[in-house]
């Protein structure tokens, strides 16, 4: 998937942003630096699309996920899409984690 139409910022600005990312030694590094980083808002979107993924990735259909995370299935739909056709990034980290990952059909 090519998002580079999608971004709308200096190619620099996206790289610094991976660079401290990839930085992160801990999870509680992750946990200030995201709190700092994302309105509360922004953080709970970004905690439930990986929600999402992971229930996903164990073959959960999308009904029931929308049911069980109380959320609509149009964003459930969104985050099958990017586990099917994003860059790979969420499967490599649901292996790397040692989550289930179910071939979605």
């Amino acid at each position: 998937m090519n998002t580079r139409r999608f971004l709308s910022l200096p190619p620099k600005h996206y790289k610094e942003l991976y660079e401290l990312i990839a930085a992160l030694d801990n999870e509680q590094e992750a946990e200030a630096l995201l709190k700092d980083l994302l309105t509360p808002q922004e953080l709970d979107s970004v905690t439930e699309r990986w929600q999402e993924v992971q229930l996903l990735a164990k073959g959960m259909p999308q009904r029931d996920i929308a049911d069980k995370l109380g959320i609509s299935i149009s964003k459930v739909t969104r985050g099958s899409l990017a586990l099917q056709y994003g860059t790979g990034g969420f499967l490599r980290m649901l292996k790397k984690l040692g989550k289930s990952v179910t071939p979605i059909q």
